[in-house]
């Protein structure tokens, strides 16, 4: 009986795909039924990016997944609001690309800062991908430098692109090569058009914007991974409206924002919720424009929301 190692390519619910990477000859599988995670609170076994072992079905037709490889790293969110349950985006990640438009629709910055906050748990590097920069580059310029001063700031690159102009798009592509990049954002920012963009061959589900609430309309129901013809692989996620922290003890989210944790060494108390305590360097640094209170703002929203699982 043949057996191998792949990794997984497409999640289709109780079905996938995968292929032994770099190699790019993809085959379906199922799940052996006592394959399981310890994780009870994640509601999918297995994620695009995934590596497994696996055997041929007596059919020869299809493979059986029969272990689930350590993942050195993954994404995970937590459903909605007051959810225990969890899912994972990704694993196995080299880097994250997270797209976001200034407007049509609008950025939520608490929305951005807990997918950075759950990169950097896991250790995957984040690059913000700001879309449609020739809509509203003319339209407010100001606000596009104020976001670019806060995550610039803060530590994080940001690539400002259109596939319009193709600004930006070699830029990530040269950057992709070799490597699986996750491209993930909230629906309608434009993510699925940049992986068009990025090879033309592909063809990601694209989508329209919904006028009445200018917002995305889900348009990527699967999660899949192409390869790009000039390099490396993407990730495509379906677009995300909710993003709540999991597996972040409300005492360690400091550490996961650059600046605070720049800032906080010279705080008087260790450790220290930078909220209330006397002599705090993150308070005075917000004060005085170092730390961006947009950012702070996120932060303490993080605290509020642990709450509500305790």
């Amino acid at each position: 009986m043949k057996t191998g190692e792949a990794t997984v390519v497409k999640n289709a619910g109780s079905h996938y795909l995968l292929s032994e990477l770099p190699q790019w000859k993809v085959f379906p599988a199922v799940l052996r039924g006592k394959v399981r995670l310890k994780q009870s609170v994640v509601t999918n076994p297995i994620a695009v990016g995934d590596k497994v072992h696996y055997e041929w079905a007596d059919d020869g037709d299809s493979a059986v997944i029969t272990e689930i490889l350590p993942r050195r790293n993954y994404v995970i969110r937590r459903s909605t609001n007051l959810s225990r349950q969890a899912h994972i985006i990704a694993a196995n990640v080299d880097r994250a690309y997270l797209v976001v438009s200034l407007y049509f629709p609008e950025v939520k910055l608490p929305f951005l800062d807990r997918i950075l906050v759950t990169c950097a748990l896991y250790g995957i590097p984040a690059t913000i991908v700001l879309s449609k920069v020739d809509m509203y580059r003319d339209l407010d310029p100001e606000g596009l430098a104020h976001f670019r001063s806060i995550y610039e700031g803060a530590g994080y690159p940001v690539i400002e692109t259109s596939v319009v102009s193709g600004e930006g798009v070699d830029t990530i592509r040269e950057a992709c090569k070799g490597k699986v990049n996750l491209f993930s954002g909230e629906s309608g920012v434009g993510k699925s058009s940049l992986i068009k963009a990025l090879d033309p061959s592909l063809d990601p589900k694209i989508g329209a914007i919904s006028a009445a609430h200018l917002q995305g309309k889900h348009t990527t129901s699967l999660y899949e991974m192409y390869p790009l013809s000039s390099g490396g692989y993407v990730i495509d996620s379906p677009g995300i409206r909710g993003f709540g922290l999991v597996d972040v003890e409300k005492e360690e989210i400091a550490r996961y924002f650059p600046e605070m944790l720049r800032e906080g060494a010279g705080c008087r108390f260790t450790p220290c919720t930078h909220t209330h305590e006397p002599g705090c360097a993150v308070k005075a640094a917000v004060d005085a424009g170092v730390i961006s209170p947009e950012r702070y703002n996120s932060y303490l929203g993080m605290l509020e929301e642990d709450k509500k699982f305790r």
